[in-house]
This record gives C-alpha cells, sequence and structure tokens, in this order.
C-alpha cells in the first residue's frame, strides 16, 4: 500500500530532478562556452558542440536523475520503514 503513495511521490521528484538537470547543465556549459549550448537544429553550429552539448547534458541529467530518485527513495524509506522500489535479489 505504501509503494502506491510513493508512485506520485516519483513523479514530483523525477519533475523537481529534471528542472535541477537543467540549471546544472547550463551552469557547466557556461563553464565550456560563453555561448548558449547549441541546439541540433541550428544552422552554423558545428559538429563538435552539438555533439559535446548533448553528451555532457546526457551525463548531467541522468546522474542529477539518479541521485535525485535515491534520495527520494532513502527519504521515504526512512519515512515509512518501507523501500519503495525493488529489492536486490538474495545471491545463491
Amino acid at each position: 500500500m505504501l509503494k502506491l503513495i510513493y508512485r506520485p511521490i516519483g513523479i514530483i521528484v523525477g519533475i523537481l530532478a529534471g528542472l535541477l538537470s537543467k540549471r546544472v547543465f547550463n551552469f557547466i556549459w557556461s563553464k565550456i562556452d560563453d555561448e548558449e549550448a547549441p541546439k541540433p537544429t541550428i544552422e552554423g553550429s558545428s559538429w563538435t558542440k552539438v555533439l559535446t552539448a548533448a553528451a555532457v547534458q546526457g551525463v548531467v541529467f541522468q546522474t542529477v536523475r539518479a541521485a535525485v530518485n535515491r534520495a527520494g527513495a532513502v527519504g521515504f524509506a526512512n519515512l515509512t520503514g518501507v523501500w519503495p522500489g525493488k529489492k536486490r535479489p538474495d545471491p545463491k
């Protein structure tokens, strides 16, 4: 039952992770280049810049998402005593 309660909390945590990852990416990109991160469809953007921006954005997004989701799950487990996700199988 408590795991069902975590679902909407997980959605909210996911949205917050997306917002946070965008801020972190913009901060990191500002250290890499003075210009805004290039979009793939903007004429004149070099392949190097477009692919570098995409790679950095992917790493940042997944890392922030994992950290925020893990913190949310740990916080939920500390409050309720129930882990909201799957448990690791016992090694045989």
